[in-house]
Order: structure tokens, then sequence, then C-alpha cells
């Protein structure tokens, strides 16, 4: 328990999933506050201690508004945790002008609109701590996904970068790689994805929300001072063969 004692966290889709998850987590950690911001409504909000704002990811003034709220009215924002996406599953061939656009503006250039957005903040109080979630096909080719795994790339080297840039300034920013985790967004993938994914682990099982949590909590707490630029997989071991 309080982990996260008196920090206010911003984390971008967690309105369900491995995001929700995170947030709430956050919360039974002792945050002073954690703001969940996505363009879903949240289940059982009324319920939760987690502030549900509406917000596009893709959309640098709804970041600015946001961002510029929460420093009002919290004093200040410790942890920006970028895990808004979408998968899509067209190889290059199939990959359209706009399925190319969509999920490259959603799943990387709304990283981009975000630290851009809190670094200031963060440098101004020199500490912060960045997450930015990308996934094991950052790391390793996966048949088909084009453009996600363009994007799920590009955040491992854009949060090296920022670690780079903005370490003297108190700044530490990594990258979170989930493998196969049950959650809303892989609910419709076909069953035999699903089993190839299960199979490829160690564990022989799918990941759970609270396990990616765990993972981010370790990224946001002071317990992690030491570590910045890097890439925490979790994946029950997919990529250790």
């Amino acid at each position: 328990m309080d982990r996260l004692k008196d920090k206010v966290a911003l984390i971008t889709g967690a309105a369900r999933g491995q995001g929700r998850e995170m947030a709430e987590l956050f919360m039974r950690e002792g945050a002073k506050a954690v703001i969940s911001a996505d363009v879903l409504d949240a289940a059982d909000a009324d319920e939760s201690q987690v502030t549900f704002v509406k917000m596009d990811v893709t959309k640098k003034d709804q970041w600015k508004a946001v961002i510029d709220d929460i420093v009002a009215q919290h004093g200040k924002i410790d942890i920006l945790i970028n895990n808004a996406a979408i998968c899509l599953y067209e190889p290059i061939l199939e990959t359209t002008d706009e399925i190319y656009d969509r999920v490259l503006d959603i799943d990387l250039k709304s990283i981009f609109l975000g630290m851009r957005e809190v670094l200031p903040h963060m440098i101004k109080r020199k500490q912060g701590s960045i997450i930015n979630v990308s996934s094991i096909w950052g790391l390793a080719g996966v048949p088909n996904s084009y453009a996600y795994q363009a994007a799920k790339g590009a955040i491992l080297n854009v949060s090296k970068n920022v670690a780079a840039t903005h370490g003297e300034d108190g700044i530490r920013c990594n990258s979170l790689h989930p493998g196969y985790i049950l959650s809303p967004m892989n609910e419709h993938q076909a069953p035999e994805i699903n089993a190839a994914l299960i199979a490829g682990t160690v564990l022989k099982r799918p990941g759970k929300a609270i396990e990616t949590a765990y993972a981010a909590l370790f990224l946001a707490s002071d317990e992690s001072s030491y570590v910045t630029g890097t890439s925490l997989v979790v994946d029950g071991g997919y990529l250790a063969p």
C-alpha cells in the first residue's frame, strides 16, 4: 500500500481493460488522484475513486485542456501513462492510407501530443514518470497488423529518446510491452490467433490485466527511480525462446 502516496496520474484509454486495472490499482496504492482519459464511457464509474474524463487522444487541444485542468486542481502531474490504442489486422498490401493514418494517430501521434504537453509541467518540478504502452510486437515481427506494428515499434524508440533528452530534468520515460493479455481489445480476436499466442508463452496461459498493471505500478513508483529508457516486457515468456 501507498507505493504511489500523494501522486497524481493521468492514464489514457483507462475506461476499461488494462488501463482501468492500472487506474484502480494506482488509487489503491495511495495516489492522490488518477484521471482516466478515454473516448469510451466507463462502467461502474460511480463506484470508483478514479476520475473519468472524455478525451480524444488525437486532439492536441483536448490534451492541453485535460492536463491544464489536472495541474489547476492538484498543483502537479507526476505520472503519464499513454495506454490508449487500437489494433487492426491488415497486412501491408491491404493497409489503406485511412487505416494507416487512423492507427498511427491513435497509437503513436497521441503519445507525441501527450508527452509534449506534460513535459513542461514535469520539468518545472524536476520529476515525473512517463510510461508508454507498446506491445511485444514492438520488439518482434508478426504477420499482418502492419500499421499496429509500425506504431508499437516506434513507441520503443520515442520512449528512449525522451529518456535520453530529459533525464537531467528528472524525468524518467519507459516503454511497457505486454503480450497476450485478456482484455476488451482482443475479445473479438480469432480463436486460432489466441490459441497460438497462448501456445507461444512459456507459462502456457494468457496474461491478466492486473499483471500488466503491477508492471506499470513499478515503473510509476519511486521503486524504479533508477530505471529509465528501458523496455519492460510482460508476456509470459513469449519472447524468451
